[in-house]
């Protein structure tokens, strides 16, 4: 992965959180100079760890739920050093309701975070990329599997999928790909002591036998973001160990 993405800038919304942190890394550790987006979150460990490392990174702040702040965003990320090349868009929320109980603020707070920043972004990025750009939305396997509790999430997700394959479709023309990469469950600080029964149905049931990794999500937007992806758009790279080639029988 070294040197595949050298002389690029890539933003990375979302990076204070565990998946985007691990994203932004590998943009890094692939020589792309990063820009690292939080909201609430703190990038600043994030953004010293690679530059320590000899890597190129900034953080910017925005409220992706306002979509003059996403378009602010993208904006400074082209401007920084005078080009955008890739942009991830994996900032999102995973709260759990139950459907019957859901409120319609409940559900709007997630699709807006979700689908309706990735919409934005997009759009703002498409004007700026030049011919050879990529944008990569972070959706889930739940955008096809859902879980209880998590309509708004899995709807969203859904939604991101087919949101790339439109942007593919209506950007194609201008050399920008679109795509979705659909992680399954992500290993973190604390997960198997939280959840330690989903964490161990997990593992049993996965045919590579473990729970996926950020720099796995990484690795698979770097791939995407690459001039190894040049022929690849409108599709879903579904990282999940495996777990949705089990039947359901």
């Amino acid at each position: 992965m070294t040197g595949l993405l050298t002389g690029k800038v890539a933003l990375v919304t979302g990076a204070s959180g565990h998946i985007g942190r691990g994203i932004a890394v590998r943009f890094a550790l692939a020589g792309a100079a990063v820009v690292a987006h939080s909201h609430r979150g703190d990038v600043r460990a994030l953004v010293a760890e690679i530059v320590a490392a000899g890597g190129r990174a900034t953080g910017v702040r925005a409220d992706l739920g306002d979509e003059e702040e996403g378009r602010r965003l993208v904006r400074e990320a082209a401007e920084w050093r005078g080009r955008l090349d890739a942009v991830v868009n994996n900032a999102g929320v995973q709260p759990v309701q139950d459907l019957a109980g859901m409120t319609a603020a409940q559900w709007r707070e997630v699709v807006d975070v979700n689908l309706t920043s990735a919409f934005s972004c997009t759009q703002a990025a498409a004007e700026v990329l030049p011919e050879g750009g990529s944008v990569t939305h972070i959706a889930s396997i739940e955008g096809t599997h859902p879980a209880a509790g998590h309509a708004h999430y899995s709807a969203s997700k859904a939604a991101l999928i087919m949101h790339a394959r439109s942007a593919a479709l209506e950007y194609g023309s201008r050399g920008i790909r679109v795509n979705t990469v659909s992680p399954g469950l992500i290993d973190r600080p604390g997960l198997a002591e939280d959840w330690p029964d989903g964490v161990e149905r997990w593992t049993t049931a996965a045919p590579l036998s473990r729970l996926g990794r950020p720099e796995d999500v990484g690795d698979a937007c770097v791939f995407l973001a690459s001039p190894m992806a040049s022929w690849i758009t409108g599709n879903d790279l579904v990282v999940d160990g495996g777990i949705t080639a089990r039947p359901t029988w």
